[in-house]
């Protein structure tokens, strides 16, 4: 016999609906495995949050970790002819600065023009040999004769990247001549140009500062001389416009000669370590926020069966718990060699309620103008095993290792989900075969019952019959 195509046709039951329920109830055994798998999946985002946030707090963290933060320094100049930076171990003070002289680069030009670029001056082959100072190596540059145009010269001498540039110059009425600039200022690096090979190339452009290029060759268009100085009336020479050697930590840059002495004010900056440490209460208090969202609680009604689901994901975790707990703890530096032990001391207080710190900015700036290196001391230490920020730097690197504890947490929830996914697989390709088998007996049930209704049916046909004839 056909098999029945509708389940339940047969028998009469209501066999969809029937396997229909055996498969929600078995389905139903999952919902534990998916719970589990979603919380976990919670889990391991939330650690990603976690890294994150901490990540966000080391770098303010960092900042903060730098010792000349506390000797910071402005300068202020009299004259625009002069200005000054310095390193976080310059003296405050005032220094009385003339300029007389600005550092020149030294620039040759030919002294004969060419009607224009492209023509060329050699008949040979030929080596330009270009020599700065004399402490500098000669650098030789071949030019071809095919390529001895201004064009072809200044771009052989570009090419070559000897330490100095070339430009070709208009100097009207269809003349053109050549300009040799060294890239570095002072009467150290003056020039000499030489030409071998080619004596008309030689003759053209040719340069050794003495009398014997009177005539010919290039002349010296800008001189090369160094920059002059006085500094507190002592008198100072440097190849360089920028000085960074003649005042022990401070940069000198010359812009322009000055009108008699002007003054060079050095002042202590507090700005800066203010601005760091601002930075970093706000980067404490975004890792608490981020510490309060992963673990909300919210009270759910007596007797509910689980707990409101806008709990945070790490609500009761250990390792968050334990970052927590060792942050607070390093907020003091009690081995400080200071007067300075705790942050309260530089107005940096802790809320008990919400575990944020305030800060009060006119405590902060009166100690750092009275004693920065003091509140140094306490906030950076030696920057190796003492100092309030190092301590938390050398932690906050432990914690963010790829062995640290976060990383250890996220590997086992990490190992959990894939059990709870070899769990729930397992579970449903078990539930799919029963299901199958239930369906195959039902099937079976059916045709059996449609088999059986046709028997009967065929039967009460034949003694209806038997019991006509007879009457």
């Amino acid at each position: 016999m056909a098999s029945i195509s509708t389940l339940g046709v047969g028998s009469g039951l209501d066999l969809s609906n029937i396997l229909d329920g055996l498969e929600a109830a078995q389905k139903a055994t999952l919902k534990p495995i998916s719970t589990q798998q979603t919380s976990y999946t919670a889990k391991l985002s939330a650690y990603g949050t976690l890294k994150s946030a901490l990540e966000t707090f080391q770098t303010a963290n960092s900042a903060l970790n730098k010792a000349d933060l506390f000797t910071a320094t402005s300068t202020s100049s009299s004259s625009d002819a002069f200005s000054a930076t310095t390193t976080g171990n310059a003296v405050a003070g005032k220094y009385t600065i003339s300029v007389t002289q600005l550092a020149q680069a030294q620039t040759l030009t030919t002294k004969n023009s060419q009607p224009d670029s492209k023509t060329a001056i050699a008949t040979g082959d030929s080596v330009l040999t270009i020599q700065q100072g004399g402490d500098k190596k000669p650098v030789k540059i071949d030019i071809s004769a095919a390529n001895s145009s201004l064009a072809g010269i200044r771009d052989a001498i570009n090419n070559a990247k000897a330490g100095v540039s070339a430009s070709i110059i208009n100097v009207g009425g269809g003349q053109y001549r050549l300009s040799v600039t060294s890239d570095d200022t002072g009467s150290d690096n003056a020039m000499s140009l030489s030409v071998s090979g080619d004596s008309a190339l030689q003759s053209f452009m040719g340069y050794s500062g003495t009398s014997t290029d009177a005539g010919n060759g290039m002349e010296e268009s800008v001189t090369a001389q160094n920059a002059e100085l006085t500094v507190n009336n002592i008198k100072i020479t440097n190849s360089s416009n920028t000085i960074s050697d003649a005042l022990e930590d401070i940069t000198l840059n010359l812009n322009d000669v000055t009108t008699g002495n002007q003054t060079l004010t050095i002042t202590k900056d507090t700005s800066k370590a203010e601005t760091a440490v601002k930075a970093w209460v706000d980067a404490y208090n975004a890792l608490q926020d981020t510490f309060g969202t992963l673990t909300k609680y919210t009270a759910v009604d007596t007797g509910a069966d689980a707990q409101d689901t806008s709990n945070g994901a790490l609500l009761g975790d250990s390792t968050l718990r334990t970052i927590q707990t060792q942050l607070k703890g390093l907020l003091t530096n009690a081995q400080s060699s200071s007067s300075f032990k705790t942050l309260a001391q530089i107005g940096i207080t802790t809320d008990p309620d919400t575990g944020k710190l305030e800060l009060d900015n006119s405590k902060l700036e009166t100690a750092l103008k009275k004693d920065a290196s003091g509140v140094k001391d306490m906030i950076v230490g030696d920057g190796k095993t003492s100092g309030i920020t190092t301590t938390i730097g050398s932690n906050l690197t432990s914690w963010l290792s790829s062995t640290g504890i976060i990383q250890a947490a996220k590997d086992g929830v990490s190992k959990t989900l894939n059990n709870l996914t070899d769990q729930y697989n397992k579970a449903s390709d078990r539930i799919d075969t029963e299901m199958a088998r239930y369906k195959a007996q039902f099937t079976q049930l059916d045709v059996l019952m449609n088999s059986l209704n046709s028997t009967s049916s065929y039967l009460t046909q034949q003694f209806e019959s038997a019991s006509s004839s007879k009457s």
